[in-house]
Formats: structure tokens, sequence, C-alpha cells
């Protein structure tokens, strides 16, 4: 390849270009992605996921483009033994927006790897983020392998509720559904976004859609995409919607999964759900049918709390904790002048309203330094560690992000890192006034 190409990114050696991708390299990303991305092995790829690259790359998305992909290519063979791909979107941290790139597809030949092929890319879509004005990273992905390029497990990702045929919801002698159930069209876009922004705000972090989002997860994507889900309208007997809710278009744990739902105001958890819980049992009877698969419970991936765990209480008994996402936030202090307001709006509810002191933060290798001036926030910046010099809290590693973001509370993190154990009186009120443990469950963009 011509150096000089606007492809081109670097020179790894060893044979080896690192170059961003074209839509051209459609179809030989979606057959690497689709066979390191198997949990069948490489012999036997996963369609799925193959279509979900090809759709990433030939078709319009709302934030990526073919060129988000990173390719290491062999240059003898003109082979991709490398990709990844970073995803923009937009989050918001207690409704302040902020920039976020996801990176996905990581995947690697296995004779090529132990080389930082990774390595190299990963560091290349950080640079990306930054110059979008990304202020944080997020990946889901394989137990500590992301820890190495400065990413922590510091906020939930999904987490489920479920039940079995005994416990699906059961109509009375005579009764019949009293809620439609039918799929959504693109002339409910409006309505759904609507919905979605009111549920989002029972949690700290959401991600951002607007109608071309939605449009694109109902009629965008391939069906076969693995992150495609059926989006479902609830209406009343005269057809007035009153929520909607997604469903993932295969069986998961011999189940069918909701993958969000979200309710009008005024509409009842209590009476709507029972009709939801059976229509997934229903449905993925029908799966299990055509998929000759076996078919024994239902459930709902709607995170750690949500209301139709409460609504449905005993026809959910078995469930699953969350896992979690990791996130990556390479300037600290701008993030928190970012979500500023929100920080501020926390302390002016508390019983440290217009509060004017100082916070210093103890990382170990480096710090952090709130000052407070009547219950405002007037200076963030980061702070030397010298010998001698007092702070007010410690927190090792990156486990101060754990309590940025909801994930953990400082009680639970000073049980579990005994070098968080020290905390001044004054520190300790404010953590836990700034920064308490909040749920969150995350649909990010695909």
């Amino acid at each position: 390849m011509n150096k000089n190409s606007k492809l081109f990114l670097r020179d790894h050696g060893d044979g080896l270009i690192l170059r961003s991708a074209s839509a051209e390299d459609a179809d030989a990303l979606a057959a690497i992605n689709g066979m390191m991305h198997s949990d069948d092995g490489p012999e036997n790829p996963n369609p799925r996921i193959a279509a979900w690259t090809r759709d990433l790359l030939a078709k319009p998305h709302p934030t990526l483009t073919a060129g988000d992909f990173t390719i290491v290519e062999e240059t003898a063979s003109g082979r991709i033994v490398s990709t990844l791909c970073l995803i923009p979107q937009t989050w918001t941290y207690e409704g302040v927006e902020f920039g976020v790139g996801r990176p996905e597809l990581v995947c690697t030949l296995p004779e090529f790897r132990k080389r930082g092929l990774v390595r190299v890319q990963m560091e290349e879509v950080h640079q990306w983020s930054e110059k979008r004005g990304h202020l944080a990273q997020v990946i889901t992905g394989i137990p500590y392998f992301y820890r190495q390029f400065g990413y922590d497990m510091a906020l939930n990702y999904v987490g489920r509720h479920f039940g079995f045929e005994p416990h699906v919801p059961a109509l009375k002698d005579g009764e019949t559904e009293k809620y439609l159930i039918r799929p959504a069209q693109d002339s409910d876009a409006d309505f759904i976004l609507r919905v979605y922004e009111a549920n989002e705000k029972r949690y700290a972090i959401s991600c951002r859609r607007t109608p071309e989002h939605i449009r694109y997860e109902m009629s965008g994507q391939s069906s076969d995409n693995i992150n495609h889900f059926d989006v479902m309208m609830i209406e009343d007997a005269n057809g007035k919607p009153l929520g909607f809710f997604k469903h993932a278009a295969e069986l998961w744990f011999e189940g069918l999964y909701c993958t969000y739902f979200g309710l009008d105001k005024g509409a009842s958890w209590l009476d709507v759900s029972p009709a939801v819980a059976r229509y997934l049992w229903k449905k993925g009877g029908e799966y299990a049918e055509r998929d000759s698969q076996k078919r024994t419970s239902f459930g709902f991936n709607l995170g750690e709390g949500h209301p139709v765990y409460e609504a449905l209480e005993d026809k959910l008994p078995a469930a699953r904790k969350p896992y979690a996402y990791y996130v990556r936030v390479p300037d600290l202090p701008a993030f928190l002048s970012r979500i500023q307001p929100a920080l501020e709006q926390r302390l002016a509810d508390s019983i440290a309203t217009g509060y004017t002191g100082e916070l210093k933060i103890n990382f170990y290798r480096e710090g952090l330094r709130m000052v407070f001036e009547r219950g405002l926030i007037a200076v963030v910046e980061p702070m030397k560690i010298s010998v001698g010099l007092e702070t007010d809290a410690a927190f090792p590693d990156l486990t101060f992000l754990h309590l940025v973001f909801g994930h953990r509370s400082l009680d639970e993190l000073r049980h579990a890192f005994a070098d968080c154990y020290w905390t001044n009186h004054p520190a300790r009120v404010l953590l836990n006034i700034l920064f308490p443990k909040r749920p969150s469950n995350v649909f990010p963009v695909y």
C-alpha cells in the first residue's frame, strides 16, 4: 500500500501496517470478526457478529463511518490480521452530556497475538476520541484485558431477572389480553424517544439518543445483526400508546429476554408488565420451534434495578448480578469540570449546601484538588503528591472511577481496598454527597 494513502496510519514493522478501513473492507472485516468472536471457534463463524460488522461499514450509521475502523494488514498477503473500531456517542451524567468513544469488535488472529497489535490500535483510537472531544471511553469485554490500556470495570453492565414456565402470569378464566403489542414503525420514533428520555431519568448515567438513532435501531440494521432488537409498541384497547420494549431476535439462556422496557407517564407497571411477560414466553416458544432449540425461561436484561422487577416480583425468582463496563477517563479534572452542574446540584440538595472549602484526593502517584466557594465548584485541578503533603482521602489505581460513576459507595471501596481506608470526616461527607452510589443501566449505541 502507498504510505501516502489517506488510509495509511503507520508502519508497525514485521511486514505489518496500520491503516483505517473503507467500505470496501466490509466483507473481510465481517469475516474476521465472525470467526474471532464465535463461541464455537473460528471454524464456525458467528453470522450475527459478521452482520453487525458489515452493517457498521456498509450501511449509514448515526455516528460511525467506515474510517472509524482500524486495520492491521499483512503487506505481503493483504490479509487483515487485527482490527477494532470506535463508535462515537453521547452519554449523560445526571442529565449533563459528555462525549464517549466506544471501542468495539477487537480481535486478532491467533498467530499474530502477543505483538502489541491491539495496543497500537487502542492508542490510535484514543487519539481519535480525544480529538473529537470525548471525555471518556467505554468498552465491554473479557475480564481484566482492558485494564492494561487504562480502563477499570467501573459501571454496571446489564444484569437480569428471569422466571420459568410456572411463573408466567396467567390470565383468569374468560379473561382476554387487554393490551395490544405490535411491532414499532418509524412513525413511532418520536413517542419512543420521549418515553426513553423520561424513563432514563431514573439512572445516573445514560446514553443520549435522537430520532435518527431510534429509526436506525428499528429499520436501519440488518435483522440478523447481533445487536438488532425487535422494538414492540404497547397500546391499550383504544390504540393509545402506553410504552415500548425491545427483545432479542433469538433465545438467550434458553429464553427470550427483554433488553429495554419503558412506559409513558400514567401507565401502570403493575398492570402492563404481566402482558409483556406473557408475550416473551409465547414469542420465545415460537423462536424455539423456529430454531429447534429448548425454551425454558423468559426474562428481563434491565440491570440491577428496574420497575418491572418490583411489578412482577415473585414471577422473576432468579437473578444474575450485573457484569461491568470498562471505563477510561484520561483527564479526570476535565471530566469533573464537565459534570460540575450535576455535582453542584447534589451539593445544593445536601446538608453541605453553600459549602466553602477544599477537597484534596490522593491517587498515590498523582492527585486531585477541588475548591468550593459557597456551594459552587471554583477549581478542579491536578495536584502533585509529595512527602509531607496532607490530603483528605486516598484511592489506589483507578478505584476513584467507581465512586464517580456511582458503581460503588465510599464505604464499599473502603471495605474492599485497604489503602482506601483513611478519609477524614469532612471528606467522607463531601464524597458521599458528590458521588453517591446510583443505579445505571446504559443501553449504548451499537
